[in-house]
């Protein structure tokens, strides 16, 4: 018996499974009816208590194949519970107002409170299945998934450690924001969220966090470039703005992984 092809063919094997049970895994939830599904990200077995856990919602349009290929939170940060989350078509407020396309809601009444429904209903199920760090979860989204995120800051606020929402903006929902870590993601010529729209967000939310007046110089990635506004209440805000259009910029998961991690190391 060749004990070297045996150990060979074990250790391949093994890497088979490890490979695996690496990838994205494609779940579904019942909510009000409706079979809802999100692609998770579960680390490796080294990693079993405290872990963190990042939401991530796609644009209006998108997907939550499209999102992890996109945003690919996962790979920077492989030691999270990583979920991109999947809207049902909504009629968008700026693009497809027939709502052929996948959105999340962007107010807690609409649609009979769907999107946060799911958000509860997965949140609930991952912390049953995992030891997720309570201290540790956050959440992300761009365009109509960053109008989420706010929304669930406004809603769901307390549940999260910081928020981190991009090309999007909020004005109905301020007056429910309670003080929290953020960082806002903004393009300079966003024809679709006007970058004067994002701008009088950043500037509530600033006032909200009791920031600083003037920001300093943060981390940068190419043409991403971010400010620091510090706060006397640990509730700093960071803006991290780039010169292009709508599109979210691939530099960007890098920075808001780096901002996610220190929150939780201040």
């Amino acid at each position: 018996m060749n004990w070297k092809i045996i150990l060979a063919g074990l250790l391949v094997f093994c890497a088979g499974i490890l490979s695996a049970s690496a990838e994205l895994k494609r779940r579904e939830w019942m909510v009000d009816g409706a079979t809802r599904q999100a692609l998770v990200w579960i680390p490796g077995s080294g990693s079993t208590t405290n872990l963190p856990l990042v939401f991530v919602f796609h644009g209006h349009g998108g997907s939550m194949q499209k999102a992890a290929r996109s945003m690919g939170y996962h790979q920077v940060w492989p030691e999270a519970v990583v979920v991109y989350m999947e809207g049902l078509p909504t009629p968008g407020a700026l693009t497809d107002p027939e709502g052929l396309r996948n959105g999340w809601q962007q107010d807690a009444e609409a649609f009979g409170g769907r999107d946060l429904k799911f958000f509860d209903a997965v949140l609930s199920s991952l912390q049953k299945e995992y030891k997720i760090d309570p201290k540790r979860i956050f959440a992300t989204g761009h365009s109509n998934g960053g109008g989420f995120t706010y929304l669930l800051w406004a809603e769901r606020g307390d549940v999260f450690a910081a928020m981190a929402p991009s090309g999007a903006f909020s004005v109905d929902l301020l007056s429910k924001l309670k003080p929290k870590p953020a960082l806002h993601l903004a393009g300079e010529n966003d024809q679709l969220v006007k970058f004067i729209w994002q701008s009088r967000t950043m500037r509530a939310v600033r006032s909200l966090n009791g920031c600083a007046e003037t920001g300093v110089p943060w981390a940068s990635s190419g043409d991403l470039t971010g400010t620091v506004y510090p706060s006397a209440t640990d509730t700093p805000f960071i803006s991290l703005i780039h010169p292009g259009p709508h599109a979210f910029p691939a530099g960007a998961p890098a920075l808001i992984v780096r901002f996610f991690k220190s929150v939780n190391s201040r």
